[in-house]
């Protein structure tokens, strides 16, 4: 069994904690390897090195900091294969989809490769007699990211390259369950010429996280995860006087208008609902169609392609659609949710609780489920299922349908099918969601624009990657000078007002 580590000032250091995690093998229910939990001792000394390591990361100009990046994507690139076997023998994924994780954090690189034109400051003369003013961007110092399971690549790699873009240091602390991409990624910014000490990978727990949050040196969080975690990051981040982005859960809807083209739009629920065992944060996880007509056609159309869904473990072959839910709790829950649902007395159309797959038993596998007839009372509407579960809920009018995903606590994603540019344009400008797909069921945005929800969806200010993500990982100083021409004598006590 492989025992794995910590990755500290450009090398892998031992825990010295005494604590460790399983990481698992989703598909088979074995364990895999072991990873340290860091002590709270073991994140300051990795902090302080950081902040040692900042210095002079911090004064090296932003496009020398580019040229890191350009190297880092190109090893990304070369090393494309491997990464994402490491995201798919962790989490579960298909090698396809842990392609897709890797290539969706390279793009956020390949913006950073930019990242002196985001850096530049702004500058007015003459804005008084002889009076110039300008400012300037300025790193944070030391900052952290704590990310999630379900993309062990791509959330890593939009909190990693601005940071250190923007030159500051970072702790990345991964999920315990995957944490060997985050250290192969570590290993690729050393090879391209990162210096020692700026991406520290300290892995742990909730003590690692509490340490983090109270560390004075750390100036700003970056999380990623359950709306309840995202509510207590936020709040004891702030508390401590830093900043902090943090993303929790999502309840993604899709209206369905009786004009859609329903074949695409039940092509676009199932990859939507059901890719990467739907432990996506902008998964589609209810379908809203308009009228009693559209529902019944809807479930036609969708019962025929949930049922042929091939499920197994990413070794299978490229054709797998999905694979396994990253732990056994998640699938007894997962389980427990779809039992409910029956029990609340929606209509359970496709029954994915007794899936089992041969030679593979033990795996936290569960086969995709479709309920009709849910209803905005019932526990598997509530909560965020993270599973292969799709659930419609039929609306009468497309105001019902707006009302509903606006009432909802979360406000992640949400999309809308229609061939009516007006329906789409007035769903667009009123859905109080961050994230808005027309004819399209993902929307997450290019990572040019910034990612980001509404709701209990997000806390703080600023979205994750784009123009934001500059803004939240560096700050502005403004300088205000004179430079007298000419003998002056005398002083002046009294602000004299601007011409």
């Amino acid at each position: 069994m492989d025992e794995l580590s910590h990755y500290i000032n450009g090398r892998h250091v031992k825990g010295t904690s005494g604590r460790f995690a399983d990481v698992m093998n989703p598909a088979t229910g074995e364990v895999q390897a072991r990873v340290p939990l860091a002590s709270s001792d073991e994140l300051a000394d990795a902090v302080a090195k950081a902040a040692e390591a900042q210095k002079a990361w911090g004064a090296t100009n932003p496009q020398r900091r580019a040229r890191v990046m350009m190297k880092f994507g190109a090893l990304i690139n070369e090393h494309m294969d491997e990464l994402a076997e490491l995201v798919s023998r962790e989490h579960g994924k298909t090698l396809p989809d842990g392609k897709g994780d890797v290539q969706r954090g390279l793009e956020v690189v390949e913006v950073c490769m930019g990242a002196p034109a985001m850096l530049k400051g702004e500058y007015t003369d003459d804005g008084g007699p002889g009076i110039d003013l300008y400012s300037m961007r300025q790193p944070l110092g030391v900052v952290a990211g704590i990310t999630p399971f379900n993309f062990p690549a791509m959330i890593p790699l939009w909190k990693m390259a601005p940071a250190i873009s923007c030159g500051n240091a970072m702790i990345l602390k991964p999920s315990e369950r995957c944490p060997s991409t985050s250290l192969r990624l570590a290993e690729l910014l050393t090879e391209a010429g990162l210096p020692d000490g700026v991406l520290q990978v300290v892995n742990g727990d909730k003590d690692a996280v509490d340490a983090i949050l109270d560390n004075e040196m750390i100036q700003a969080v970056g999380f990623v995860g359950s709306t309840p975690i995202a509510q207590y990051i936020y709040g004891r981040a702030a508390n401590n006087g830093k900043r902090a982005q943090c993303f929790g859960g999502a309840k993604n809807h899709m209206i369905i208008m009786p004009d859609a083209d329903l074949d695409k739009a039940a092509d676009a629920l199932v990859g939507a609902g059901f890719g990467a065992a739907g432990e996506r944060c902008m998964a589609i996880s209810v379908a809203v169609p308009v009228g009693a007509e559209t529902a019944d056609a809807l479930v036609e159309r969708l019962v025929p392609r949930i049922e042929k869904l091939k499920v197994g473990p990413y070794t299978a072959g490229e054709d797998v659609d999905y694979g396994p839910v990253i732990t056994r709790a998640s699938q007894e829950r997962i389980r427990g949710l779809i039992d409910s649902g029956v029990a609340q007395g929606a209509d359970l159309v496709v029954d994915g609780r007794d899936f089992s797959l041969q030679g593979y038993e033990n795996g936290y596998f569960v086969g995709p489920s479709f309920f009709d007839k849910v209803t905005p009372e019932m526990d598997i509407y509530k909560e965020e299922i993270f599973g292969p579960v799709l659930s419609q809920v039929r609306t009468e009018s497309y105001e019902d349908a707006l009302k509903l995903t606006m009432d909802n606590p979360y406000g992640n994603g949400t999309a809308i099918f229609t061939a009516d540019g007006d329906t789409a344009r007035d769903f667009a400008h009123r859905v109080n969601v961050g994230m808005v797909g027309i004819n399209f069921p993902i929307p997450v945005p290019l990572s040019y624009h910034t990612f980001g929800g509404w709701k209990k969806s997000a806390f703080g200010d600023l979205n994750q990657y784009g123009p934001d993500a500059f803004r939240f990982y560096t700050k502005t100083k403004t300088v205000t000078a004179r430079w007298f021409s000419g003998i002056k004598e005398g002083g002046e006590f009294n602000f004299k007002p601007m011409d």
